[in-house]
């Protein structure tokens, strides 16, 4: 298992600062990155909170998803490792 949590469903007014009071109920926050629209800046409605170990992860999963905040029911679950993009240069193989 690992300590970074897929957050979604956010409401665009939350901040970084309230899902990091949310999660530290559960253990340390190491960081809360809000995932921003690469062209327009815009907030997209998810993030990834990294926490201090796995049980404290594993706790902050179970308790926070489907807790509704700024009027929204947060989805919350561990954070899949995104795959290194393929070179395109490269035959297949």
């Amino acid at each position: 298992m690992s300590n970074k949590l897929y957050v979604g469903n956010i409401n665009y007014k939350t901040s970084a600062e309230a899902l990091e009071s949310i999660f530290s109920e559960f253990g340390t926050v190491e960081s809360v990155n809000m995932v921003s629209d690469k062209y327009t800046g815009k907030f997209r409605g998810f993030s990834f909170v990294k926490m201090g170990s796995e049980v404290e992860a594993k706790a902050a999963m179970e308790n926070i998803n489907s807790q509704e905040v700024d009027g929204r029911q947060l989805k919350v679950s561990l954070a899949i490792e995104k795959r290194p993009k393929r070179d395109l240069d490269s035959p297949s193989v």
